[in-house]
C-alpha cells in the first residue's frame, strides 16, 4: 500500500476515533482477515461495542463510487463518510438486502430510507 494512501486512510480513522470511547484498533492481521478497524462504543449513540469497517469508498463498478465488502467480515458496521456526516449501517441489515434483492449494489439513499438500523453522526 502506498504511503499517501496509508495516511488517507489513518487520517480518516483518526476523526471517526473522535466519536468512539474505549476504541480498540485493529491489527494488521485483524484487518486482513477479519476485515474491520476498529471497535468502541459511539458516543453518546450506544452503549453497545461495535466492530466498524473504515474503509474509504472508491471506484467500484461501471464508475460508482461505493465500497466493496464480504460476507466473511468480523465487522458489525460499515461506515460510510462524506463532506458533513458519517454513516454508519449495520452489515447484516445490509447483507441480508443484498441477497433479497440478489444484486451486489445499494444506493446509500436507500439505506438510509429504508433500512431500520443506521446512524447518521453531523460531523
Amino acid at each position: 500500500m502506498s504511503l499517501k494512501k496509508l495516511n488517507f486512510i489513518k487520517n480518516k480513522l483518526s476523526s471517526f476515533l473522535n466519536y468512539l470511547k474505549d476504541y480498540i484498533l485493529a491489527t494488521e492481521i485483524q484487518k486482513e482477515n477479519e476485515l474491520w478497524d476498529v471497535q468502541g462504543i459511539l458516543k453518546d449513540k450506544s452503549n453497545q461495542e461495535f466492530k466498524f469497517d473504515l474503509r474509504p469508498t472508491k471506484i467500484v463498478k461501471d464508475n460508482l463510487i461505493g465500497k466493496e465488502g464480504k460476507t466473511s467480515t468480523k465487522a458489525q458496521k460499515i461506515v460510510f463518510e462524506t463532506n458533513t456526516q458519517w454513516i454508519i449501517v449495520d452489515i447484516e441489515e445490509l447483507h441480508n438486502k443484498l441477497k433479497k434483492e440478489n444484486t451486489s449494489i445499494i444506493y446509500l439513499e436507500n439505506i438510509l430510507s429504508e433500512f431500520e438500523w443506521n446512524i447518521v453522526i453531523n460531523k
